[in-house]
């Protein structure tokens, strides 16, 4: 790296100005030219490298300092700053190795070790709020990363998060703030990988505020939110099951209303998508048995039928074929259906997908055939449906299911 300029200059001037420069001067001007910090990066970049265990060591004692300092009053706090930056960034580096080379397994689980040992990885996520932008994007990928580092064949990651579980209420909590949602979000998904992380947080008291989350007005957070929440429900899926054979009830109402009843477009779009993954997924079998059952369950879908966005039409299909190929249709399913028989008929003539799926079509053609078969359980009162009664919602408070008979909703 060249010397700065400004300092070759002031040399060229001494040397060739009129003025003779004495020796002792010339001296003075290469020392300092060479004490700069350009100079000096030279040869620190030819510096080796600490241990691994060794950074760690010094990024938790810089963490310790920051999370104690008053950065208005400590005059060293900008300096504590700059070096746990640059620190951050080296252990980026050693995860993720660079375009030269790749990371070395053993660097890496050392470092992997150290930063669970002690209190490193509690204070990471704390300071998070105190660090700027770019240490906080080090941090969310040092955190993703160490979620899928292995010492002696174990993720101790999920050891250590079992035994400090609480720290999964500061991640989900971290939605309550946009500047730090998305770091939060990135690192509890990862975090979720444990299977025992997952559990924790489906249990815990904050699970239902995902449904308020994924309903934030800045859109990146909500869909944050929502794929944490996607994960949350997909990924583990005897955990999820247990989960929702537990927590049927609330869980149900909360997604019907807030979500699939939502008055935003790509709310309820995914809110379907993920519906029909929950309830298709064999895991859940009792659940989906249990789903297709609620005749306020049926309402819903039905509506979403008559969605303008094929896309919402066809999650919709997906989940209220269900309901007709349930071979032990409840006497409301049952008569609901058959009440609705010719709207659903019409319906399903002009149902069409943009792309040739013989899948869709051969379902489409069932759903057909088994309406077309069903006969009806009691009287019908002359073919209509009468008005549901109000289904209460988390709140307490009662949505109102339309006057309209779904007969005539249906076009």
């Amino acid at each position: 790296m060249p010397i700065p300029a400004t300092q070759i200059a002031g040399l060229t001037n001494g040397i060739n100005g009129s003025r003779k420069v004495k020796p002792n001067n010339l001296k003075k001007l290469f020392t300092k030219a060479f004490r700069s910090t350009a100079v000096k990066s030279i040869f620190k970049s030819k510096a080796k490298r600490k241990p691994p265990a060794e950074i760690v060591r010094r990024v938790r004692f810089l963490l310790e300092a920051v999370d104690s300092l008053d950065d208005n009053v400590d005059p060293s706090h900008f300096d504590k700053m700059e070096e746990l930056d640059s620190l951050l960034h080296e252990l980026k580096a050693m995860l993720y190795g660079s375009n030269e080379c790749e990371p070395a397994v053993d660097a890496c689980a050392q470092l992997t070790q150290e930063f669970f040992r002690e209190n490193t990885f509690r204070l990471i996520i704390i300071c998070l709020p105190k660090l700027n932008l770019e240490a906080r994007k080090d941090v969310t990928r040092i955190v993703a990363n160490l979620q899928r580092q292995p010492v002696n064949s174990r993720l101790i990651a999920s050891d250590y998060l079992e035994a400090n579980s609480a720290l999964m209420d500061h991640l989900v909590c971290g939605y309550d703030d946009p500047g730090l949602a998305l770091h939060y979000g990135t690192m509890l998904r990862e975090c979720i990988r444990h299977q025992v992380v997952a559990r924790y947080v489906l249990n815990s008291e904050h699970m239902k505020k995902f449904f308020d989350y994924m309903q934030i007005p800045e859109f990146d957070v909500a869909a944050d939110a929502t794929a944490t929440f996607k994960e949350l429900m997909t990924r583990h899926k005897s955990t999820v099951a247990e989960f929702l054979s537990e927590n049927y009830d609330w869980f149900f109402v909360e997604f019907n209303a807030k979500l699939l009843e939502s008055a935003n477009y790509i709310t309820r779009r995914q809110a379907i998508k993920l519906l029909g993954d929950i309830l298709l997924d064999r895991s859940n079998s009792a659940v989906m048995t249990r789903y297709v059952s609620s005749k306020d369950n049926l309402r819903i879908l039905m509506n979403l039928l008559r969605e303008a966005s094929k896309n919402i039409q066809l999650d919709a299909f997906h989940v209220f074929k269900l309901f007709v190929a349930n071979r032990n249709k409840p006497t409301d399913i049952v008569n609901i259906i058959v009440a609705n028989r010719s709207k659903l008929l019409r319906f399903f003539a002009s149902f069409r997908i943009d792309k040739e799926d013989e899948q869709f079509e051969a379902d489409k053609a069932q759903v057909v055939k088994e309406i077309a078969e069903l006969e009806a359980k009691g009287p019908l009162f002359s073919g209509e449906l009468h008005k549901f009664p109000g289904t209460p919602t988390a709140s307490g408070e009662l949505y109102k299911l339309p006057t309209t008979p779904l007969s005539r909703q249906l076009t």
